[in-house]
């Protein structure tokens, strides 16, 4: 059964800076993707990044790209997200989330549909 465990979250300042962390376990990985979402308070779950565990391949959400950065450590089986110049918009619960995609190339999913397991949710709070 994978388990995935979130950690980082917090409260900064806009501008600042926070890297989730998340640790999974479980599984071999070698052909899942591990993806980050997030959800706001009365708004639905949203897709933030995702990253092919094979290969690296990343996928940003438009709102994220150029501050967020999805990356994985295959040996620790841990998926970071860096957060930079964070926005109170960015406040929501983040999850981390995993599925099997086989050998599908390039394939990086998106919807929370797409995704088999997920994590717990860490808290990020971003003040104005």
């Amino acid at each position: 059964q994978v388990q995935l465990v979130e950690s980082g979250g917090g409260l900064v300042q806009a501008g600042g800076s926070l890297r989730l962390s998340c640790a999974a376990s479980g599984r071999t990985f070698n052909w899942y993707v591990m993806g980050w979402f997030r959800q706001a308070p009365g708004k639905e779950r949203e897709f933030v990044a995702v990253i092919r565990w094979n290969e690296g391949n990343t996928y940003y959400a438009d709102s994220v790209k150029g501050r967020f950065t999805i990356s994985r450590d295959n040996a620790m089986n841990m998926v970071y997200l860096q957060m930079n110049s964070l926005k109170p918009e960015d406040t929501a619960v983040y999850y981390c989330a995993a599925t099997d995609i086989g050998t599908t190339p390039l394939y990086t999913p998106r919807r929370v549909t797409d995704y088999a397991y997920w994590g717990q949710g860490t808290q990020v709070t971003i003040s104005s």
